[in-house]
């Protein structure tokens, strides 16, 4: 039984052999062919071929050559790109835009002028209407404005006028003895005495009565200060070139007032 496996064994190895070396060929067996003589027929001497050492020029060019082979693509394709054409343009644009200057620290201060509110008074009404005319057409009319406050009048009891000052110290001895007090009665009614200050004509009537009683017989009431208007004029925002324009320019229009700070 060996024997038979060894002899069939040696007749499939001399069976393989005949078959891989295209002997049974003929027969229709044998392995396909693996070779490609279009290709053999491309070559041409190719024994010829050398190698050629590049020179170090050579090879910095040889370098950079694909540098702009590969950017060269990339810049058609941005190209082919409408919104790439667009940011690169504006990008362009905008580089080549002059930068805004920076403002200047004089005119960054000068854009901030520091402001104060001002104010002259009181005024009565012929020094306010001098004020009207000489700011008009000069100042704006939204730079300043007139404050109006109603002035009460005042009555007063009132010996006077007399001769002179040795008529007043006799009256003020009188008074004396009378026990009646009496002051200055002010600039426009000297020389005389002053028994009395009221704020209504009726209360003055009232202590001439009594001051009548006690002995009194040359006072008489008067009208120290008639009921009027007064006028306070505000400049809410006014600046030091302003200021000093104010106090050179417009004297007489404020009748010797000095500007205050605003209450």
């Amino acid at each position: 039984m060996l024997r038979i496996a060894v002899l069939v064994l040696l007749l499939a190895n001399a069976g393989y052999y005949a078959w891989s070396q295209g002997m049974l060929r003929s027969m229709g067996w044998g392995p396909s062919v693996q070779v490609e003589p279009q290709r053999l027929n491309q070559q041409i001497e190719p024994q010829k071929m050398q190698v050629t050492p590049i020179k170090p020029g050579e090879q910095t060019a040889a370098v950079r050559v694909p540098a702009a082979s590969t950017t060269a693509p990339a810049t058609v394709a941005a190209s082919n790109t409408p919104s790439a054409g667009a940011a690169s343009s504006a990008s362009a644009a905008a580089a080549s835009a002059p930068a805004t200057p920076p403002i200047p620290p004089a005119a960054a201060s000068s854009a901030h002028v520091r402001t104060v509110c001002l104010q002259a008074g009181p005024l009565d009404e012929q020094q306010a209407q001098a004020w009207r005319s000489a700011a008009r057409g000069v100042l704006p009319d939204s730079s300043w404005k007139l404050d109006a406050s109603s002035v009460s009048g005042r009555w007063m009891v009132y010996i006077g006028k007399l001769a002179d000052d040795e008529a007043v110290a006799k009256k003020r001895a009188e008074l004396k003895t009378l026990q009646i007090d009496y002051d200055r009665p002010g600039p426009a009614f000297e020389p005389g005495l002053s028994l009395g200050r009221f704020s209504s004509e009726e209360a003055a009537q009232r202590m001439l009565t009594q001051l009548t009683g006690k002995g009194v017989r040359t006072a008489k009431v008067v009208v120290e200060r008639k009921e009027a208007s007064t006028y306070t004029l505000r400049l809410p925002a006014v600046d030091e070139a302003t200021r000093a324009r104010l106090q050179r320019d417009f004297k007489t229009a404020l009748a010797g007032k000095p500007l205050q700070g605003c209450n």
